[in-house]
């Protein structure tokens, strides 16, 4: 559509699947995102400051201080899941951003695990395809003032390491500016926004591209599923959880 009608607006278009067999509505964002111009396809849409939205499948309800959002289930560690097919659409970009919120006490990568099966971050896993192909995580750390070994590895002072696999393909924040945690919702700072980061934190804040997330895989295309995951090593009704409340992932 963008390569045809160059003046196309962004919104909503009926599209084909690509044997002809189903049409579907999409969003076709046409301005530039992630530095590239016109013609992303969203697949995965989330707003909860819309009293009208619903939590995907699966996932818990939080409500707090006029912040709605959808987080795990658990008394123990592990991950909630959606998926969002491609209907076919053959891309090699992806771009997004995610917004959540701290409960109690995650504490980023500190489980140590280098399996992207696994729930290998207290934050978002954003993945394509199976087998798993890491595309974006977002890491929620403890604390963003306070210098211990569960704050975000791009914190000052910070002792933790990163999943091979993640590599630099990650962001990190806490939305906790004290040096005590409690069992609530904070609400007064979101996460993976680039904003009001802590002394110790300022790093996390300074990476291009926040809030926004970009691969490009030049000419290597696919029409993998993309996967998004909430996870904790703690559980989430007692210990640890980073539900969302915002997200938008478009490719092309």
């Amino acid at each position: 559509l963008k390569s045809r009608y160059p003046s196309s607006s962004s919104g909503y278009y009926i599209l084909a699947s690509t044997n002809g067999s189903a049409t579907y509505t999409a969003y076709c964002n046409m301005g530039t995102l992630c530095g590239s111009g016109g013609g992303w396809t969203r697949l995965a849409y989330l707003d909860m400051t819309d009293a009208t939205q619903n939590c995907p499948s699966g996932f818990r309800l939080y409500q707090s201080g006029g912040v709605r959002a959808c987080g795990r289930n658990s008394s123990s560690g592990g991950c909630v899941s959606v998926k969002f097919p491609s209907n076919g659409i053959s891309y090699s970009q992806i771009c997004g951003r995610v917004t959540g919120y701290q409960y109690f006490s995650p504490n980023a990568f500190a489980v140590g695990s280098n399996n992207i099966n696994s729930y290998y971050v207290d934050g978002v896993s954003i993945t394509r395809g199976s087998p798993r192909q890491h595309i974006w995580t977002l890491a929620n750390g403890l604390t963003d003032t306070y210098s211990n070994e569960w704050i975000c590895p791009c914190s000052t002072n910070s002792s933790q390491t990163v999943p091979s696999f993640v590599g630099n393909h990650y962001f990190c924040e806490s939305g906790n500016n004290a040096s005590t945690w409690t069992n609530i919702l904070y609400t007064s700072d979101p996460l993976w926004d680039g904003q009001d980061c802590g002394s110790l934190e300022s790093p996390c804040c300074n990476v291009p591209g926040i809030p926004w997330f970009h691969r490009n895989y030049g000419s290597n295309t696919t029409i993998d599923y993309i996967e998004l995951r909430v996870c904790a090593s703690g559980g989430a009704t007692n210990d640890e959880d980073s539900p969302v409340s915002f997200y938008e992932i478009y490719v092309k």
